[in-house]
């Protein structure tokens, strides 16, 4: 039996933990736009960039030589930023990521490790076994405050893009009452 849903726990109380992870996912948000506010590409280093943000989820190699450090705010947050780290050790880029034009990139074929560069870490991983699928979520806001989830399909034995495709977040309020 999962420990916290026998807490004695008032619905109302697990409402109000829920609405106090969702603020916390909101100001995590605002904290995020105060600190690449304060990096600027060119003269911030790998140490300003860590002080910031912390350790990345993951690092890679990037063209030219650049390294890319992953920030994901998956699964609550809306955003994945990655931020690219020049051969002299100084920052050259932030971006966000979960993006229309990045989601147009996703094309049937395409490798599922091209995929997780390309948008970060999903909010959510789902096997299919019978079907053969692993699906991949992220949540996203279209502008200019529309919920949505763009999820790929995978097949299992390739792990290459089968579809992808965008909808609205099921999980949104917006969705729930029928907008």
């Amino acid at each position: 039996m999962n420990p916290f849903l026998a807490l004695p726990f008032s619905r109302a109380a697990r409402g109000g933990l829920l609405a106090s992870l969702a603020l916390a996912a909101a100001l995590l948000a605002g904290c995020d736009q105060q600190r690449i506010a304060e990096l600027q590409p060119g003269v911030s280093t790998e140490a300003d960039v860590r002080l910031k943000f912390g350790e990345p989820e993951a690092v890679w190699d990037g063209a030219g030589g650049e390294r890319i450090f992953e920030y994901n705010r998956q699964p609550e947050g809306k955003v994945n930023y990655q931020i690219a780290m020049g051969t002299d050790g100084r920052l050259v880029a932030v971006r966000q990521v979960l993006t229309a034009d990045n989601f147009r990139r996703v094309v049937p074929g395409m490798r599922m490790e091209e995929v997780r560069k390309l948008l970060g870490k999903p909010a959510r991983v789902t096997p299919y076994t019978l079907k053969r699928e692993v699906t991949y979520e992220w949540r996203y806001i279209e502008p200019p405050n529309q919920n949505m989830v763009f999820s790929v399909d995978f097949d299992d034995g390739q792990y290459t893009v089968k579809q992808a495709a965008s909808m609205i977040d099921p999980q949104s309020a917006d969705s729930r009452a029928g907008r």
